[in-house]
Order: structure tokens, then sequence, then C-alpha cells
């Protein structure tokens, strides 16, 4: 599909990438670059790409697809350093999970001839590193294109295609509104996880850590979502800080809600709320977004 891809950083997306490419038989040359010299060694002794790079501006030379998959906070700088390295008629996509900033962070950098498509692979786990992809990992998940106004169609299609043969669903949506749908479905979620984590911690000090020996199932899938990358979180959060305060907000009133049926002792209304929202699961279930195995398909015969 393209003769030469450029993955800029090794972390989960970027390694499940590179494993998805070989997989699928993309392109015949895979050129990386990690700023750590230890991720460098780690994706070079896994084969993740065919030639590791000490700078990006080497690793995007000749690239027909360069996908950016570092922390949305580092776009900006990464595509002025790059932009006179990219050949023109090159796709320049990425993969980060908050998309209007992205497009306002790197279109003014680029070029004419340079074909730039933002995507979000909603893909992940909570770990990180070189080590940690797998080409499945996109297997029957969406990923998101955010064309700017005026993109080529011939470069979309592209770069959907591209997507599909890794596995994927592709769904276009307009950026703000990704920014927003993201807000609701990821990013505040994230947020709530980690300060129930934080609060949880506040009490393992003063309660001889029986929080974390007592641990049920609900706290250790908050515990597995604050595990994710601290970096891209931190990213996330000040990138997408409009949408994230509104959803957050909404979130708070829900909350009081709760909160005074409880206090009311209104089981009916509790009863009811719970309802709903036990069927948006189920929902999320059917369309093959997450597994209806008890405990979620743990395993517990794992120590």
């Amino acid at each position: 599909m393209f003769e030469r891809i450029a993955i800029i950083g090794m972390g989960l997306i970027g390694s499940s990438i590179a494993h998805g490419i070989r997989r699928s038989k993309l392109t015949s040359f895979i050129a990386g670059h990690t700023q750590s010299e230890s991720s460098t060694k780690v994706a070079q002794s896994l084969g993740l790409a065919d030639e590791m790079y000490p700078t990006p501006e080497h690793a995007v030379q000749d690239a027909d697809l360069i996908i950016l998959c570092t922390p949305v906070g580092t776009y900006e700088s990464l595509t002025s350093q790059i932009v006179n390295s990219i050949k023109p008629g090159a796709i320049l996509t990425d993969v980060g999970s908050v998309k209007k900033y992205v497009i306002d962070a790197v279109l003014p950098h680029l070029t004419q001839d340079i074909h730039f498509i933002p995507a979000h692979p909603i893909a992940g786990t909570e770990e990180s590193g070189p080590a940690s992809g797998f080409a499945e990992l996109f297997d029957n998940r969406w990923c998101i294109l955010t064309p700017p106004p005026n993109s080529n169609p011939k470069y979309i299609n592209k770069l959907k295609s591209f997507w599909e043969a890794m596995g994927a669903k592709v769904e276009f949506m307009e950026a703000e509104h990704h920014d927003t749908v993201l807000a609701v479905t990821s990013h505040v979620p994230h947020l709530i996880a980690y300060t129930m984590v934080g609060t949880a911690d506040h009490l393992r000090r003063i309660s001889n850590f029986e929080v974390v020996q007592f641990s049920a199932a609900g706290f250790r899938d908050f515990t597995r979502i604050a595990a994710s990358d601290p970096t891209m979180w931190r990213d996330v959060f000040l990138t997408n800080k409009e949408s994230t305060l509104d959803i957050l907000g909404r979130f708070t009133e829900e909350l009081l809600a709760l909160q005074r049926l409880i206090r009311t002792n209104d089981g009916e209304k509790l009863f009811e709320y719970f309802t709903e929202t036990r069927n948006i699961r189920r929902g999320i279930v059917e369309a093959g977004q997450d597994t209806a195995i008890p405990n979620f398909g743990r395993d517990n015969s794992k120590k």
C-alpha cells in the first residue's frame, strides 16, 4: 500500500502499528524513531522497524506515510522539526485522542503538498513501551478520521484503506465533535479513575493497606485505567480542556443527583437509573466493543 512508512514514537500504539503493518504486508520498509535510547534498542531487538533512525528528520525522509505516535503535546515542535524533510505528496497522520488541538498545532507548519489527515484509533491497554504492542490491537476497533476542510479525497481514502487493512473500522468526524465524544467516552472516565485511585491511596495510608488488600473488581478496573501513560494523559487533558471541563461539570451534576437519591432513600429512582446505565453496557457488548464473558474475560485461575 505504501513503499515506505515512518513511525515516530514506538510506544503501545506505534509498536502495534508496526506489528499490524507486518501482518498485513502494507509496506516494504518501516522507518522508526524514538526519543529514548532504551526504547530504540527494544524496538530494534523486536524488529519493529527495518531501520531505527537517530532523529525524526532522518526517519521521515522519502516516506509515503508518516505516523506521529508521540504524546500530542509534542506535535507542534515535532512538525516544525520534520516539515522540511517530508517529501511532496506524502500523507502525514497521527494517533492522538485529541483532534482540534492537533489540527491547530500541526496544519500551520505544513506546505500544501503535504496531506495532513488526523486519525484516532480507539484502542489501547494500560501497558506502554515498544514491547507492549501487538498486531491485533486494532481488530474490530474504531479509527476516527478528522480530515481538515479541503483535504484531498484521494489521500483520505488511502488512509481509510490503510486502517481497514489494519483490522479497524473507520468513521469520519468533525474535529470538535470528536473531542466532545471522546471527553464522554474516554477522557473524563480516565480522570474519574485517577481521582478514585488517588482517594483510595490516601485511605490506604491511614488504613494499614486494606484498600489494596481487599480491592474488589470495580476498584481493580479503576487502577487498570489509572495505570495508563501519565505523559499522554497529561497532554490529553491540557489540549482538550474545554470539552473535558464541560463533561466533568455534567458528571458532577449527575453525581449530586445520585447523592440526593441515596440521602432520601429513593430506591425506586436509583433502580431506574441503574437499569438505564446497565442497558448502555449491554449496547457496548452488542456492538462488539467488549466481551460479555463474566469478570470481563479474566482467567481467575491465573495468580
